[in-house]
């Protein structure tokens, strides 16, 4: 989120200033960079008509270059604040992302470019992804208007969505979906069966978001990435101020190992954990991830998952 606060800080800093060196390290491991853009691009539009919506998130163009600074390939646009300044700015984000050199997938002009998946392709290797929103109805792209690509996930996968998963040709499908409520700390039940129904449609990765704290891994699904840089109020308990960089391996269009690297969000401004930090963190993610009978391993500074090669289960360690 590179709006509000983190928009002032960007007019009155470098973009390079939103992140700690070590984040950047971290970043530029990935062969691909994947993530949630959860704000608006641009220096026009106005404020989405709803006496009820409490948060706008507008970015100014500068702000591509904190995503360059990164190493970003691609980003989602499917979620809850794209609209945010109206159809004018989000038609502005992606014409900022694309002069930048970013893709986008999950919004666009209509609804078949909204709901259109992308491939990008990485030594040698072809990577579909998939973005889409399970809210707002009202943020949805339509045959004669820009928007998202929205699915009502509460109602089962529907069938574009799973059409889309399962004809993408691509040798790895990863789908990004925006879903579930804020501030929970493990999915709800519609985000757990709609993981089930994407990877029985081919999903080869899920990487979600929407709950702006991490959550729990099963094979081939991270539920919730959590926040990666924002100006939010933190909550005390599920401490969404402390997060998890994410890492997935992906061999012969097998995910077989994920590397979660401990991220402290002080305000507007990205840093690796400190050792206390960290210590919280991997012990709230082996929790979470215990509950859904996942393993988590401690390697050096990282918090590791591995899945067999031949199956995408989860891997037992004795290290």
């Amino acid at each position: 989120m590179l709006g509000r606060k983190v928009a002032e800080r960007l007019a009155e800093a470098a973009p390079t200033a939103l992140f700690a060196g070590g984040v950047v390290d971290a970043a530029r491991e990935a062969d691909l960079l994947l993530l949630n853009l959860e704000c608006a691009i641009s220096d026009r539009g106005e404020r989405w008509p709803d006496p009820f919506k409490p948060f706008f998130f507008r970015a100014p163009p500068i702000a591509v270059d904190a995503l360059r600074h990164l190493g970003v390939g691609c980003v989602t646009l499917a979620n809850n604040h794209a609209l945010d300044f109206g159809t004018v700015a989000l038609l502005d984000t992606c014409r900022h992302l694309a002069n930048a050199g970013i893709q986008y997938v999950g919004a666009g002009i209509d609804e078949r470019a909204a709901r259109s998946p992308i491939v990008v392709e990485r030594g040698g290797t072809r990577l579909g992804i998939v973005g889409v929103t399970d809210h707002p109805l009202e943020f949805a792209a339509t045959c004669d208007r820009p928007g998202v690509a929205h699915a009502d996930l509460r109602r089962g996968l529907p069938e574009w969505l799973r059409h889309c998963i399962g004809t993408l040709d691509a040798d790895i499908v990863v789908v990004s979906p925006h879903w579930g409520p804020n501030m929970t700390a493990e999915p709800v039940s519609h985000v757990q069966s709609s993981a089930a129904a994407m990877l029985d449609a081919g999903a080869t990765l899920i990487a979600g978001h929407s709950a702006h704290v991490f959550q729990g891994v099963i094979e081939r699904v991270l539920y919730d990435l959590g926040d990666f840089i924002d100006d939010y109020a933190r909550d005390p308990e599920l401490h969404n101020e402390l997060g998890l960089f994410w890492l997935v391996t992906i061999e012969d269009g097998v995910p077989h190992r994920v590397e979660a690297v401990p991220l402290a969000l002080d305000y507007c401004h990205t840093r690796l954990a400190d050792p206390h930090e960290a210590a919280w963190i991997g012990d709230r993610l082996r929790r979470a991830c215990a509950a859904m009978g996942t393993d988590v391993q401690q390697q050096g500074e990282r918090l590791v998952v591995e899945w067999s090669r031949d199956t995408g289960t989860c891997a037992q360690s004795d290290r």
